[in-house]
């Protein structure tokens, strides 16, 4: 996807959040696959270390697909190998102008991508999920253990890890049951009524609807196969008012997306995985300057995070600004989750803000 609200028009996945390192989102999430490749290639050979691939699918739209293909080739895969990544395009969808006064209030057509909701038309389309059934895949979610774990020992068809929410206003969707005994869903948070937003759970103190979708997902492959037909036969959609490019520059527009949320209706068990905001969720969805979700605000986030793992693997931190204002990048290649630091950490003084690399 574009990153246009961060004011870039690449694809989102080569944003620079600023970490010392430089790296983009796309680097990061591929020397994490690197990470857990290699952990697993030591737990599960006997004898000599036997290599371990993770294969990864990347939706893009139209506008980015190009791009994309170009920025991993350009940086060789980042180390992974060409053959274990698997691009595929969103598909398009109409758009309605609202109020074109130069056709006196009729309507005009445009496309846009489909939203995330659509990743499940997309593999079906592009025939990914046979794919993934052709490599012996059962479970789909990026390189994550711990979750893979708790989603296997659970015998759900879906999951997704949640975060206490914030404040009654914060910009997230929240799971909730629809009737009695019904379905666990999301709802938007521009789709819930405040007063809902704000109902306090008198036996809890919390507030009623406090458990934020964070969009870390995970499915068995049976049931994704189940969603993509289930979406597209219902036509589940959003109508959302969205800036559109045109000849006069932007105008409003009605767009109908899907979100990636849709399919959990579907599914007969949904497991919930409570985790640590500060350790799993660092939103990145506007400019600097703005009040929340951007950049500056999640690279504070992630080196905070490799501080506390430094610290705790034994290492001290100098630094010439205040701590809360920088901190430490502890590349994937050294550590998936802060494992594995004591050898390089111990006894070692780091001046903040730098990268730990091998």
């Amino acid at each position: 996807m574009q990153g246009t609200r961060l004011g870039s028009s690449d694809p989102k996945g080569c944003f620079n959040i600023g970490l010392p390192s430089g790296k983009s989102l796309f680097q990061i999430q591929a020397e994490r696959i690197l990470c857990v490749q290699r952990l697993a290639a030591q737990v599960v050979s006997e004898g000599p270390i036997r290599p371990v691939t993770i294969h990864w699918y990347i939706m893009t739209s139209p506008f980015t697909d190009e791009a994309t293909r170009k920025y991993f080739s350009s940086h060789k895969y980042f180390g992974l190998e060409p053959d274990q990544i698997s691009f595929f395009p969103t598909r398009y969808i109409a758009l309605r102008y609202k109020g074109w006064k130069v056709y006196h209030g009729d309507t005009f057509q445009s496309k846009a991508p489909d939203g995330n909701g659509g990743v499940y038309a997309a593999l079906k389309c592009s025939r990914l999920l046979e794919d993934m059934a052709s490599r012996g895949i059962k479970y789909v979610r990026v390189a994550d253990p711990t979750f893979l774990g708790y989603f296997i020992d659970k015998g759900a068809a879906s999951a997704a890890k949640v975060v206490r929410k914030a404040y009654p206003q914060e910009q997230v969707g929240v799971f909730v049951r629809r009737g009695k005994g019904g379905p666990l869903t999301v709802v938007e948070y521009s789709e819930l009524d405040q007063s809902m937003a704000s109902a306090i759970n008198q036996r809890t103190g919390r507030l009623q609807y406090c458990w934020s979708n964070v969009c870390l997902h995970m499915f068995t492959l049976d049931f994704l196969n189940q969603v993509a037909t289930g979406l597209e036969k219902d036509s589940v959609y959003h109508l959302a008012e969205k800036k559109i490019p045109s000849m006069n520059g932007y105008t409003m527009g009605l767009k109908l997306e899907q979100f990636i949320f849709d399919s959990f209706p579907y599914a007969p068990s949904t497991a919930l995985f409570e985790v640590l905001r500060e350790e799993e969720f660092a939103p990145v969805k506007n400019v600097n300057g703005s009040n929340f979700d951007t950049p500056e605000s999640a690279r504070l986030l992630v080196l905070r995070l490799h501080t506390r793992w430094v610290i705790a693997a034994g290492g001290f931190l100098t630094h010439s600004v205040p701590l809360y204002a920088t901190g430490v990048e502890v590349s994937p290649l050294c550590s998936y989750a802060g494992e594995n630091l004591e050898a390089i950490c111990r006894g070692r003084t780091f001046h903040a803000p730098c990268e730990i690399s091998l």
